[in-house]
């Protein structure tokens, strides 16, 4: 005995629940990757660092030479030291420094307040003297 279960009809995928399940999990990483940002983002912030040790030592003659200290307060003023210097008492001192340490590196301290163009002619009287190692220091906050 046949029993007639009425036309044949093709299956069907259910689209509508195959959509809302992609839209689910799309929502799903978003909200997990948005979380995962801002983890690592206070991990950055906070790296616990344990240097490491060297057996190495550096003979004192061999070791690279204490860099010139240049510093520029916030009226534009040079120093070297506790020297107060003018631009051109600055630029005999770098051209003795040069002639007298070619590759010695030069350290700008610029106050944060400094204008920037008291750097530049710094930076510019350093490269004219063929000081090219220089090097701008920060502070921490």
């Amino acid at each position: 005995m046949r029993i007639e279960l009425g036309d044949d009809e093709q299956p069907e995928i259910g689209l509508i629940a195959l959509i809302d399940c992609i839209f689910f999990l799309l929502m799903f990483f978003m909200v997990a990757t948005s979380f995962k940002q801002k983890e690592t983002q206070q991990k950055d912030k906070a790296i616990p660092i344990t240097l490491p040790r060297s057996s190495a030592t550096l003979d004192l003659l061999d070791a690279a030479p204490d860099p010139l200290v240049i510093r520029v307060d916030r009226a534009g003023q040079v120093a070297i030291g506790d020297d107060k210097l003018s631009i051109e008492a600055l630029h005999e001192r770098l051209s003795g420094e040069a002639r007298a340490h070619p590759g010695r590196p030069v350290r700008i301290e610029g106050d944060g307040n400094a204008s920037y163009q008291s750097i530049v002619h710094v930076l510019d009287l350093c490269q004219f003297e063929g000081l090219t190692n220089i090097a701008m220091r920060a502070r921490r906050q």
